[in-house]
């Protein structure tokens, strides 16, 4: 008897461990895939930064190499160089920062009305922002630019900003972490007399870190890559981007720099890199919360 119960359980242990081993085994197809779309995912960027140290002439050899044969550095020293890079960084920076914190303020307003405040249409509103989302942003292009035009804020930082200071996306985000917040605890700052600004920036917003932390990230970097509204809004030098001023410099009339593109490329993604390096958990948590409440 003591010898069957003794024996027993390692019996157990490692047909539990030959039953993980045969699912692994059947299941490798799944990790292939996994690795199939990781290196579909990362080349792009490895042919990019490796593209970046060759000389224009090697970009342009058929058939291309995948390591430089004359690795350089004149890609990076050019852009330097030739363009005024600190006065279209700064622009990209200013531009991206306050399109960021306007979306954070605004949208969190907003989404925290449509959550916990009771007025008249406010599905309808919903729904409004939703049908938004559907409407692609190449329908409002012209109609946005001619709205700007119309105002003065061509070729300004204003017609560059404004437009964007409240997205749906983000609303949409804001709204469906903020309304499984209970609501005892607004109640509750109600009773002790708080405003809904005051309950808003005191009890919502607190609690709101890992929705705000994924709108800040996904804002920043579609207004740091942006490039086509800048594009048309900035028509002097003073205002380009570092996306449009990259695109003027490097493709001229059929005399296109794909080295230098490609360096350019490498020090616009650099800094998204870094505070998607710092903000990730943030982010995932906050796509892991949103969206699953009606």
């Amino acid at each position: 008897m003591t010898t069957a119960t003794t024996y027993a359980p390692a019996a157990a242990g490692r047909r539990a461990r030959r039953a993980r081993r045969a699912r692994r085994g059947r299941q490798w197809w799944i990790y292939a895939l996994l690795l199939v779309g990781l290196v579909l995912a990362v080349a792009p960027f490895v042919w990019m930064v490796l593209s970046s140290v060759k000389p224009d002439a090697e970009v342009r050899q058929v058939p291309p190499t995948w390591w430089p044969e004359n690795p350089t550095l004149d890609n990076y020293r050019e852009l330097f160089q030739r363009l005024n890079f600190p006065r279209f960084f700064a622009n990209s920076v200013i531009v991206a920062t306050a399109v960021t914190l306007g979306n954070v303020v605004f949208c969190t307003m907003i989404g925290y009305a449509l959550a916990k405040l009771s007025f008249p249409g406010r599905r309808t509103l919903f729904a409004l922002v939703l049908a938004m989302l559907m409407i692609p942003t190449v329908a409002t292009f012209v109609p946005l630019f001619v709205l700007v035009s119309n105002f003065g804020l061509a070729n300004t930082f204003g017609g560059l900003i404004l437009p964007f200071l409240a997205q749906p996306l983000g609303v949409f985000i804001m709204r469906q972490f903020i309304v499984g917040l209970p609501d005892e605890l607004i109640d509750a700052a109600r009773v002790d007399g708080a405003g809904e600004l005051r309950i808003l920036a005191r009890v919502v917003a607190p609690l709101c870190g890992p929705p705000i932390a994924t709108l800040a990230v996904i804002t920043f970097f579609a207004q740091w890559n942006n490039f086509l509204w800048p594009l048309v809004v900035a028509q002097s030098e003073d205002k380009y981007t570092l996306p449009v001023a990259l695109a003027l410099y490097s493709i001229g009339q059929n005399n296109a720099r794909f080295g230098l593109l490609m360096a350019g490329a490498v020090v616009i993604v650099i800094p998204i890199l870094i505070i998607f390096a710092f903000l990730q958990r943030y982010v995932v948590q906050g796509i892991a919360v949103t969206g699953l409440k009606d």
